[in-house]
This record gives C-alpha cells, structure tokens and sequence, in this order.
C-alpha cells in the first residue's frame, strides 16, 4: 500500500503550525474473512561501546569516561506478516538526534526496503552511555566564535566517529534482524512495578516546584505528578519443539540515571540480565523507554539511604526485569498479528528568550565560570546564548509523531523527554489493549513539561529554558492528541488467550479415593 501524503496548518494558542502526515497501513479484517497471514520476526544486536575517554554525555557541561562496566547496544527488532513491515529499535544512548535516525532510516530501507517511517528508533536515555549529544559537530558554526566556543569547548557535544558508529550499528542491527525473519508466535502482556520508580518534582511550602529537593528537606509537600508503573511487555517464540523466546520488548518509565560506574546500558543491562537467566542467555531484550521525563528511581521522601550506582542498577534492572518475565510466563500467544504504522510530523515553535535576558547571560558568560558567580548561573547562562544562537538557524523543531501497531500493542512515540501524565493521558485515550508510550524517539528535543510545569506555581529543573529543552508550553498537549488520534485511527486484534484446557472425561485415578486407614 502506498503511504498517504498531505501537509496542513494551523494555529494553537495562538501559536502557528505546520503539519506533514504519513500513513500506511492494511485494512483491518471484516467479520468472516480469513486470518491475518502468519507472522514472521526477527531480531538481532550489535555493540556500540564507547570507547574509554570520550565524553560521557547527561550534563550541560564535559565528563569523560574512566571505566567500562558493562557494553551499550543496539537491540533490534522486524517483524512481517506479509503485508506490511515494521522495525522497532533499542539504542543504549542518552539521545539521538535527527539527523542520524534519518541516515540510519535511508540506509535501512535501502537494504531491506522497510517504509523509513515504519522504523521506530529509541535511545533508552542511559546516562553512562558514549557521545551523541547534546551538541551536534557544526551545529553552531554559523554563529559567533563566543558562541562556537560555549558549545564545542564548554557543552557535552557528540564525538563524529562515534555517531557513523551509532548508525552503522542500527542498520547493520535491523538489516540482521530483517535477515532472521523466521515464523514466531507472539504474546502480549503487562507487570505492575511500582517500588523503584518515584515522581521526581515537588510541590513545596513556598507554592512553587522543585526537581529532587533532596531528602529530608523539610518544605516538601506533596509528589507534583504521577508514575506509571506498567511494564508492558511482547514476547516472541519460535516454533520449535523447544519454543525458545527469540527476544521481547519491554517498556517502562523511568531515568536511566542509576549509572555503574562506567560505560554501561544502565539498568537495562540488569533487566536484560534478569530475563535472559530464565529465558535464555541468547533472548534480545529491546527495551523503549516510557514517558519518564520526570520520573527516576530515587526517593526524595525515604528517610533512608537510597541505593545509587551500581546497587541501584541492579535494583531497578531486577524488579523491572522480574515483572516482564512474569508477563512473559503467562501470557497467551498466537502466529498471527495485525501490524501497522502512522508518522506525523508536527513543526513547533521554541520559546524565546528575552532580549534583556540574552544580554545578561552574555556578560555572565564573557566573564568566564570561574569568575564571581556560581556554576549553575554560568551554565544555564551559556544555554540563553546558545538558544537565542540556534533560533536564528532554527526558530521552530520538526517532531515526528509515530505509532506502530503489532496485533492488540500500540506504541506511540515522541522525540521528547515526555512528562509523565502525558503518558497515562495517552494510555486512557488510546483504545487499544495496551498502549505504550516512548520516549526519546526519531530524535530529540529535551524536556516537554505539562503547560501547569511551565505556569504559575510551576518550575523546577525540566522548565529550564536551554538550548536542549525550549518547545512552547502548548507542545506537549499537541504531541499526546496528535499520538492518540493517529492510534485510534487503527483496529486492535484481540489479546491472544492462553491456551484452553482439554474437555473434562473423568477424575485423576490417583485422586479419587477415599481416605485409606488401613
């Protein structure tokens, strides 16, 4: 079926925008016609370990890796029931940019023929990953060498040899994957996890929010949002005798800021780890972060010393893992299922900064960090500059809007640090079984707060304006219906059912006696 193309504007809020749409899907099945044909999927990974000494990103400012824990990967993942084709693909990244998802798409689809915006390319956000970002080689070369300075020298920036890494490692992943197509049954279902993952903002006495207040601080008053604690889950066997899980995919919401000590998958590692001793050491786990933007696995309101490190990695990597395997364990499965896709692409404005504001960050930052002032002020000061420098080239982001269905999932995608809400929002909208939100998704563009984040009486770190989070307050409301109406516009196959037990005959001969006393 060939995709669908149209483009549209309109306002918001009385903010301007422009829409490019996508689609192609099969129909979804009448009453009375046959089955979908058998489903195929394959999987694969490939290593994309950094190297020690590169940049270790997840900071407005420059750290290096010291030590290797544990690899980061591309988890991949094709699946193919004859009509249509869908990738969905794992990076142990704290993000990627667009440009290396659209080279990564072009280079697939030349190699498989995989529809590009049938591809779903996440990084799991881990915060001890190698260099992708933030800053992009010569995304500021039009600008001023203070400018050029601030982010080349002063700002976590990508390393070139390693993004042609990156992206040789996701194709080379999918194309594996799309080479292994095999016939599979698959299981859909879902964990509850609710004991390492916590709300990271706070409202406080004085009325306002703050990110991570620390424990102990004695003005908390209450969590300002929700968690989501689904682990949701889709499990693929193949079809021998031995029925052996091929790989899965799990989604959940949380930071990947638990960080070993070293270059590492994060948690994920230990989630992978978790499944693979029962499941098998050779199962791919591709895990989509959740809509996690400000939910992370420390609590802020425990009395006692929370885990950190490599103690949390494991905490948060074995509970998680150990809800997707129950799931695993006892959901139904079935060979066949409805797959589908729908991409949009939304051009949202960014917030500016004001004039006076851009003024006075630049006198702050001439004066250099090591001046009269504390870090933190120079540091989001050399985002006001760098951002007021980006709005010349780029006063607004394209963001993609994609959801890929298998059978009675859907996922739905932003290239966002999504607040949380917005994904509960989309999983009460969406009427599918299951509904999974992912984060980070076909690029980035930083945080995206709820609009009461960015009003009055909000705050907190997420709302900072910078040259990584700046969309305007009306963008993330604009991304969860945009992602609900393209889901809805597709038919969801029943949950497969567990396998019926055979019809009753008689009592077990064992077991139906009386008592016998002598």
């Amino acid at each position: 079926m060939k995709p669908i193309l149209f483009a549209a504007a309109f306002t918001l809020s009385g903010m301007s925008f422009f829409l490019a749409a996508f689609a192609a899907e099969p129909a979804p099945p009448s009453d009375g016609l046959p089955a979908p044909p058998p489903l195929r999927a394959g999987f694969a990974e490939r290593d994309i370990s950094p190297e020690i000494g590169m940049e270790r990103p997840g900071n407005y400012y420059k750290n290096f890796h010291k030590a290797f824990h544990d690899p980061c990967k591309v988890r991949a993942s094709v699946f193919d029931n004859g009509a249509v084709r869908v990738a969905l693909v794992a990076v142990d990244a704290l993000i990627l940019r667009e440009p290396q998802v659209a080279a990564a798409r072009e280079a697939i689809h030349a190699r498989t023929g995989i529809d590009p915006q049938a591809i779903l390319i996440s990084a799991t956000h881990s915060h001890s990953s190698g260099p992708t970002g933030m800053v992009l080689p010569g995304e500021y070369d039009h600008a001023s060498p203070l400018v050029q300075r601030l982010a080349y020298e002063e700002s976590t920036m990508a390393d070139a040899g390693y993004l042609e890494t990156v992206v040789t490692g996701i194709v080379e992943a999918v194309v594996d994957a799309h080479g292994a197509l095999e016939g599979v049954r698959v299981g859909f279902g879902s964990g509850h996890e609710e004991k390492v993952t916590f709300h990271r903002r706070f409202r406080m006495r004085n009325g306002r929010i703050y990110t991570s207040p620390r424990q102990g601080n004695p003005d908390i008053v209450a969590p300002a949002g929700p968690i989501d604690p689904e682990v949701g889950v889709i499990g693929v066997w193949d079809q021998s005798k031995e029925r052996k899980l091929l790989g899965c995919i799990v989604n959940f919401a949380c930071h990947a800021t638990t960080s070993p000590p070293g270059i590492s998958a994060n948690y994920i590692y230990y989630l992978e780890q978790t499944i693979r001793a029962i499941m098998g050491k050779d199962a791919i786990v591709v895990f989509l972060a959740g809509a996690s933007g400000d939910i992370n696995s420390f609590d802020n309101r425990s009395p006692q010393v929370q885990p950190r490190g490599l103690t949390a990695a494991r905490l948060v990597g074995g509970q998680v893992g150990a809800e997707a395997l129950r799931a695993l364990l006892t959901m139904g499965r079935t060979g066949s299922a409805s797959l589908a896709w729908k991409s949009k692409v939304l051009r949202i404005p960014r917030r500016k900064p004001h004039p006076d504001r851009v003024a006075a960050s630049r006198r702050l930052v001439e004066a250099g960090p090591a001046g009269p002032l504390n870090r933190t002020e120079w540091i989001f000061a050399k985002e006001i500059v760098l951002l007021d420098a980006l709005i010349v080239k780029q006063p607004a982001h394209e963001v993609e809007i994609q959801v890929i269905q298998i059978g009675p999932a859907v996922f739905v995608t932003t290239p966002a640090e999504y607040f949380c809400q917005f994904g509960l929002d989309q999983k009460r909208g969406i009427e599918f079984p299951f509904a999974w939100p992912v984060s980070l998704a076909n690029g980035c563009v930083g945080y995206v707060p709820t609009e009461h984040a960015l009003g009055l009486g909000g705050g907190g770190y997420e709302t900072r304006l910078t040259s990584y989070s700046n969309l305007v307050p009306t963008a993330g409301r604009l991304m969860a219906n945009t992602g609900i109406d393209l889901a809805n516009a597709l038919a969801p196959d029943p949950v497969p059912a567990p396998e019926k037990a055979l019809p009753f005959k008689e009592p077990w001969s064992y077991g139906a006696v009386p008592p016998e006393l002598e």
